[in-house]
Parts: structure tokens; sequence; C-alpha cells
């Protein structure tokens, strides 16, 4: 139970909460959502996503010289991941003057593919890239203590899905190998998909980015039930956590031997688990690993 968890309060908060829910509320109504960057995988020194595409993003300028000269295919031309990183922070911090060209390209990056060419083209990054750091597969780069957390959740009657900013489709292909969380579980931001012919295709129109006050929209809308615990890491899961009825848990980055450690991002939430009781997970001091 929760072996890659060092006991101290985090650990105590988790195993108390989860006994008195097994007694205390229904089995239909034990459900838990987790958000996936920076809380069930590795998020820095770029979301693993962001490298997916950022590949098909500097393919593209290298098929049509024009794009070069403009964001976000020049920063992916010149393999600056920092632009990325840069313009999804800021968002995180109100300022969304770099997402609308990260935006842009991101929607027209797969348009025009069926949903299972678009999920061969993800399940083949994944089998075959590396993180550019740490120098392990991208699908070695999952938390064993969270996923450990799915089980014991699972194992006490709890449905465990899924609630991020990625997208659906990129995160669909790989959960159920990586956390044993199926397809159906998963609620991320999408673009539209039309229909004709027999096939599902995608397009650059946007459908939903699963962020801020849109996750609880979202997850209400898959799930019809209000969490009774949500875990994320970042300003961007505040009101997911919020929605939550019982306990919230918010992963703190703060192991930069193991990991890495930032706070950029998370100001806004570090304050209210401050303010409001929530269940903050040191990495450092609450995990006896960081990866498996």
């Amino acid at each position: 139970m929760l072996e890659s968890w060092n006991d101290g309060p985090a650990k105590s908060a988790i195993v108390d909460f989860i006994s008195r829910a097994v007694d205390d509320v229904p089995a239909v109504e034990r459900v838990a959502v987790f958000d996936n960057d920076g809380t069930l995988w590795c998020e820095k020194p770029a979301y693993i996503q962001l490298d997916f595409l950022v590949r098909r993003l500097a393919e593209q300028a290298r098929a049509d010289p024009e794009l070069a000269d403009r964001q976000p295919y020049r920063a992916a031309a010149a393999g600056d991941l920092g632009w990325f990183g840069d313009a999804v922070t800021r968002h995180y911090n109100g300022d969304d003057s770099e997402l609308k060209y990260l935006a842009g390209g991101i929607l027209s990056a797969f348009a025009g593919l069926t949903v299972e060419e678009h999920a061969d083209r993800v399940k083949a990054f994944f089998a075959t890239v590396e993180h550019p750091t740490l120098r392990r597969p991208y699908t070695a780069c999952g938390y064993p203590p969270m996923i450990e957390l799915l089980r014991y959740l699972e194992d006490n009657g709890f449905t465990t899905y899924i609630a991020s900013g990625g997208g659906r489709d990129f995160m669909r292909p790989v959960t159920e190998a990586l956390y044993g969380i199926p397809p159906e579980r998963v609620i991320g931001s999408s673009v539209g998909l039309d229909f004709s012919d027999g096939d599902l295709r995608t397009t650059s129109r946007p459908e939903f980015l699963d962020d801020g006050p849109v996750k609880p929209v979202r997850i209400w809308g898959r799930t019809g039930r209000r969490p009774i615990l949500a875990a994320g890491n970042s300003n961007g899961d505040i009101e997911m956590l919020e929605f939550a009825r019982g306990l919230r848990l918010l992963v703190l980055h703060d192991d930069p031997h193991r990991e890495f450690a930032y706070t950029a991002g998370a100001e806004k939430a570090l304050a209210r688990a401050d303010s409001d009781g929530w269940i903050v997970v040191s990495m450092r001091n609450d995990w006896t690993r960081v990866f498996a």
C-alpha cells in the first residue's frame, strides 16, 4: 500500500480519507480526478505533448519555408522549447499573448487525420522518443507514487479519471499502459472532429481547452458526479480542486536532484493550499522515489 510514499502528514491524510470514504460514501460516488502533466507524469523542461507537437511543427516548417518565419513554427524549427514552455507559463499567470500563436499551430498540426491515424502517430512517438534531459523513455516518466495512489483508490472502490489540459487524443493511446486508466476515463483538451465516409477526422477547430474553470464543467459533463478527491499541481487545477468536495492534493515539484524544482505557474495554487488546507505533496519529502 503506497510503498513509494514516506510516512508523514500527506500519506496519513490520504489513508485516513480513503478509509473514511469507504465507510461513509457509496461506491458510485467515490470519484477521483487527476491532472496529468506534472501530476501523473513529468512536465519539464517542456510538456511531453509539446515535444510531440514541436516535431510536427518543425516538419511542417521544413515543408513550407514561409511558415518558418512565424511562431510557433520559427521556435519549432530552431528547437527552441523554451518559447513553448514560456508561452504556457505565461498563460497560467494570466498572459495569453503568446498562447494564441501556439494554439493556432497546435490546432492545425494534425488536421485531416483519422482518429486512428492520429493514435498511431502518438504510439510511434512514445515508442521511439526519450526525455531530453532525464534520458529515459517518456513511457518511464510517470510517477510511481501517483500510480500507486490510483491503484489504492481503485482497490477501495473509487473510479479514477484523468482531467488534463493536455490533449485527450494524445493521452488516450497510452494512459491504459502507463496508469491503468482506459480511454473512456480520459478527459482533456480536444479539437473538433468531423464524420464522413465512415471515418472520424481531426479538424483545426477548437473544441475544448480543458483548463481552469473548464475542468469542472468537463468533469461533470463526463461523469455526472462531483469528485470527492482531486489531485493537481498548477494554477490551472485550482477550479478542479475547488469542485472536489473532499480531499485536495497539490503536487509540489521541489526535488531538483531526482526531478526538477519549480513553482512557476503554481503560485496561486500554493497560496490556496496554504489558506484552504489542501494537502501539499512534496516530491522531496513525501516520495521515496520519483521514477521507476
